[in-house]
């Protein structure tokens, strides 16, 4: 009996270790199988992302924004990158920042101060370059040089030269909103499907605001969107999408497709249009504005199948720091225009 005992306990052990190993075989496989996966090659063969899971949270985008503003405004010897930082993190927890430590980015600076160069740091991190390409496509304009706007005659207008977050909140300073992560909700009109943007909750007639600069590809009626307009960004990585804008007048005066607009300025109003065929029709039962963010890394993930829609909802918590403000520019239509301009250094 104390032999078979012994024999059943060693047979238990192993039985154990090949467990394990399996899950760990299976571990390895799975990381390897979604990694493989990122990626696709066009038609020339040359290789581009085909998937991101953007779930950077607030805190890493507000004290890595903050080191790399700092930085610059006070011109240390050590300039930071956010997304470079962002990118490092990134790929320390597997995308997965719920694991974010306020710790690892002190190390990082820590490292960075010392003398270490970004490079150093990540020559052995193999999936650095996906997440900077990643996060860079996401974030690349919201942070660098521009011209802001110090006075106004009936002639001139005076501008300084300013290094910061230039990407503005989608609705206009002094008008409130609410909004929470809906993103991959359910959706049900003309057919089941997720929420790929984030509902801002609103008042109707909220002058909308551009994020940031680019060029109006879309505008006009969607049966889904109601009215809605969707700018391209310059280096044409980032596509935003805002909809359900209101009846009647949704957009702001001379907005077309091919027009060139600058972050901040009023480009429609909030309201609630929508799942109809027929146009001008309200359809959505409360007032918002849909806003969405679509990165395109290959023009094959324009349209279709192969679109790449991220959640935003941080990104909105994250401009609410940077709003424009607008005055009433024209009485006859009810027309809304930014009151401060900038000169932003993607043209």
């Amino acid at each position: 009996m104390f032999i078979t005992s012994i024999k059943i306990k060693k047979r238990n052990f192993f039985i154990v270790l090949l467990m394990l190993a399996l899950v760990c075989m299976l571990f390895l496989s799975f990381r390897f199988t979604s990694y493989a996966n990122l990626y696709s090659k066009n038609s020339e063969g040359d290789e581009f992302i085909k998937w991101v899971d953007f779930n950077v949270c607030y805190d890493a985008l507000m004290q890595t924004s903050k080191l790399d503003i700092n930085s610059h405004v006070n011109n240390e010897d050590i300039k930071y990158n956010w997304i470079e930082l962002l990118a490092y993190l990134g790929t320390k927890y597997g995308g997965n920042f719920d694991k974010y430590n306020k710790k690892d980015l002190d190390t990082l600076v820590s490292n960075l101060k010392s003398g270490t160069t970004i490079y150093d740091l990540t020559k052995d991190m193999k999936y650095y370059p996906y997440y900077y390409e990643c996060y860079d496509a996401v974030l690349h304009e919201f942070i660098g040089t521009y011209k802001k706007e110090t006075s106004k005659t009936d002639s001139t207008i005076t501008y300084e030269d300013k290094y910061g977050i230039k990407a503005f909140l989608p609705i206009a300073k002094n008008y409130s909103f609410n909004h929470y992560d809906d993103f991959g909700n359910s959706r049900s009109y003309g057919f089941k499907r997720v929420h790929l943007g984030n509902d801002l909750m609103g008042s109707i007639g909220t002058p909308v605001i551009a994020v940031e600069s680019g060029t109006i590809e879309a505008l006009g009626w969607n049966q889904y969107g109601g009215w809605r307009i969707g700018i391209r960004s310059e280096d044409g990585k980032r596509y935003y999408y805002y909809a359900h804008l209101r009846k009647d007048h949704p957009y702001a005066e001379n907005m077309y497709e091919g027009k060139k607009v600058t972050a901040g300025d009023v480009i429609g109003y909030l309201g609630m249009t929508g799942y109809s065929q027929k146009e001008n029709v309200n359809n959505i039962n409360v007032p918002h504005l849909h806003f969405g963010m679509q990165l395109i890394f290959d023009e094959s993930q324009v349209d279709g199948k192969n679109e790449i829609w991220i959640n935003v909802y941080e990104i909105i918590n994250f401009l609410k720091q940077n709003k424009s403000e607008v005055y009433r520019s024209n009485q006859e239509t009810k027309d809304y225009s930014r009151k401060y301009s900038i000169i932003d250094s993607a043209f």
